[in-house]
């Protein structure tokens, strides 16, 4: 781990995951992450990156944050037991002066099922609203992804609302394969949830 990466605001780690600042030296893996159709299933439709799309858009895309922001961004996810890279997460402002704190994750297969995303999620959410004064964080994903779903909610997080995702780079032909849903969590709740035991 390069001294930079351990810098404040780069570097969070949990009982099995260090998560430090994404670099350049990651195109590989990101690369591996999204060759996956099923990854990439409620993203793109299943249509994977190519290597000159993480390379030219998605990484760059990535590092921008670095720029904007000294302790919000995209994290890669390193599995501390064998030193692999497992995906990454993002935490950080929905949009330029809004409140709201959007996290986000996306992991190889590999690790589903194991509890890193719930993991990863709650370590960022604590830093948060602990750290860096974040009032609500909110997640969103299409509909039909019980799988993150069931992490937002295992967060804490409850339905905030529903959208139709005009963004997905493959959309799909109904309406329905395209219904989003957004799931929010305010650090009252947070705090409340902390102190019942839940």
């Amino acid at each position: 781990m390069s001294a930079h990466s351990r810098l404040p605001g780069t570097y969070v780690e949990t009982a099995r995951l260090v998560l430090r600042r994404l670099t350049e030296d990651d195109a590989d893996s990101l690369f591996d992450l999204d060759s996956d159709p099923e990854v990439m299933r409620y993203l793109t439709g299943g249509v994977p990156h190519t290597r000159e799309e993480i390379v030219a858009h998605e990484l760059p895309r990535y590092l921008r944050y670095y720029e904007r922001y000294s302790d919000y961004g995209f994290w890669a996810a390193i599995d501390r037991a064998t030193g692999k890279f497992l995906g990454w997460f993002h935490f950080h402002p929905s949009c330029e002066g809004s409140e709201e704190i959007e996290l986000g994750y996306r992991l190889k297969r590999s690790a589903w099922g194991k509890g890193f995303a719930t993991e990863g999620s709650r370590a960022l959410i604590e830093r948060g609203f602990t750290q860096l004064g974040a009032r609500k964080v909110v997640a969103d994903t299409l509909a039909a992804n019980l799988r993150s779903r069931r992490v937002m909610e295992a967060l804490g997080m409850t339905l905030d609302g529903e959208f139709t995702c005009e963004e997905c780079e493959a959309p799909s032909s109904s309406e329905e394969e395209r219904r989003g849903v957004k799931y929010a969590l305010s650090k009252a709740d947070w705090e409340a949830s902390r102190l019942s035991g839940a």
